[in-house]
Order: C-alpha cells, then sequence, then structure tokens
C-alpha cells in the first residue's frame, strides 16, 4: 500500500483546526490499512477486518449521532436515507453525498460521493486490487441502523481508487429489526 502526500506540505500551515483534524484521521486510517494489509494474507480478510472495525463504530457512533443531531426517528428509508447524506456524512467527514439510482420499490438507492476524504494521499499499488480501501464506511452505516432496528446490506460499487469518476456506496433495505425485550418487560 502506497501513501501519498502529494499537498500535503502546502496544507501544514492551514490554521484551519478541523481541516488538520481531518488530515490526521485520513493518514490514521491510512496507516491502520496498510497495517492490516501486513497483517493479512489477502484483500478479502483485509475488506472483512475493515467492515468489522467500522460495525463496531458504527453501534457507538448512532448513540453520540442522536445525541448530538437531534434528529428524531426516520418514518422510511427515504428518509433515513436523507439524514444519513445530509446530517451524518456532514458532521462525521465534512461532506455531503447526493442520494440517487433508488429502485422502483424504494428499499435500495445510492449515496454518491464526489470526494472521499478517506483516500485523500492514497493510491493503491497494483498487487492490492481487491481491496475496498474505504469499507469501513459499510460498516459503520450497518452498525448505527442496526442499533435502531434496520437491518441494511451496504457495499461501495465504485470508487475513485479503482479509475471510477464518483465514490458510489450502494444500500439496501433488508428488514425491520423487532426489539426482544425480555419476557416481563413488554
Amino acid at each position: 500500500m502506497t501513501i501519498l502526500f502529494p499537498s500535503l506540505a502546502k496544507r501544514h500551515s492551514v490554521t484551519n483546526r478541523g481541516h488538520s483534524n481531518s488530515e490526521l484521521f485520513t493518514l490514521t486510517y491510512g496507516a491502520l490499512v496498510t497495517q492490516l494489509c501486513k497483517d493479512y494474507e489477502n484483500d478479502e480478510e483485509v475488506n472483512k477486518q475493515l467492515d468489522k472495525m467500522g460495525y463496531n463504530i458504527g453501534v457507538r457512533l448512532i448513540e453520540d449521532f442522536l445525541a448530538r443531531s437531534s434528529v428524531g426517528r426516520c418514518h422510511d428509508f427515504r428518509e433515513t436515507a436523507d439524514v444519513i447524506a445530509k446530517v451524518a456524512f456532514k458532521m462525521y467527514l465534512g461532506i455531503t453525498p447526493s442520494v440517487t439510482n433508488w429502485s422502483p420499490a424504494g428499499d435500495e438507492f445510492s449515496l454518491i460521493l464526489e470526494s472521499n476524504p478517506l483516500v485523500d494521499f492514497v493510491e493503491l499499488p497494483d498487487n492490492h486490487s481487491n481491496l475496498v480501501y474505504s469499507s469501513l464506511l459499510c460498516g459503520v452505516l450497518r452498525g448505527a441502523l442496526e442499533m435502531v432496528q434496520m437491518a441494511v446490506d451496504v457495499r461501495f460499487a465504485q470508487d475513485t481508487l479503482r479509475g471510477d469518476n464518483v465514490t458510489e456506496i450502494r444500500m439496501k433495505f433488508i428488514k425491520r429489526i423487532e426489539e426482544n425485550l425480555p419476557a416481563g418487560d413488554e
């Protein structure tokens, strides 16, 4: 894995603390992915580990999101999509993806990221052609939504690191998860 720093020297003098924090996060994430690539034999296993880490982050992050955003319960999957794009991504990554490509049944959509802050300064080497570098995001979304009783499938459909023009995250609603209350707590 090669992590490049093409414009870091120019940006380093920027006094915007939020910008510096996002660069630190991007570089730290790059170091994490690099270490996982060293620790595991193949890209598929690294992808699984990133997804698992993301899931664990999402399970915990949802509480912070709900407390800080004052967003109420979403009534349908379209409203959930808008909250994810316009509030959650903006709050945590500083970007607002487009919600598009809805399935006719309204149970699947795409988040189109014009820019992905996780891939700043990153170039994938040829020997990591199956690595889904930002798969942590899929796990975060899956984990957070599971905590609000929504099972979803999340995957990358396009990625700028693979030469695509945009990064596309595809989300599919699977089912509403029923809360299982212990007997007598109903």
